[in-house]
Parts: C-alpha cells; structure tokens; sequence
C-alpha cells in the first residue's frame, strides 16, 4: 500500500524521498460502464475525469489517483 495523502514517498534505501513516475498507469482495468452516478464501475471515475486523462498533467493524473483512492475506500465501506 501507497503513502497517504500527504506523505511523502520515501526510498527505503538511503531515506530520501523516492522519485515518482512520469506519468501514472491508467487506473482504467476495462469495465467501462458508468454507474447512476456517472462514475465508472471499474475505475471509479467520471466520464469527465475519463475524458480528460489523456491531456491531464502527470501531477494532476497523480491527484486524481488519489481521489479515486479516497472514493475506493468510501465506496467499500462497511457500516
């Protein structure tokens, strides 16, 4: 498992923080419907979010990443 939000990636070797990638994987894993919400059932994404991964930043692909990490773990609550 990852950093939370807000911490840094840290290289287990020397202590230092550990370079991201470029640009991040797609999160997409080809189920491709969108749910009454708009988001996708595979990926959690909107069509919007979806849409515009392509022209996205790196840093904003990585953001997002992020938000589909928060909305993966609201949406498997159990309660």
């Amino acid at each position: 498992m990852g950093p939370e939000k807000g911490e840094e990636r840290v290289s287990a070797a020397d202590g230092k923080p550990a370079p991201r990638a470029p640009r991040p994987p797609s999160p997409c894993i080809n189920v491709c419907t969108l749910d009454a919400r708009g988001l996708c059932i595979g990926c959690l994404r909107s069509g919007e979010e979806i849409a515009r991964w392509l022209t996205m930043s790196a840093e904003e692909q990585w953001r997002l990443l992020e938000v589909l990490r928060g909305r993966r773990q609201s949406t498997h609550k159990v309660t």
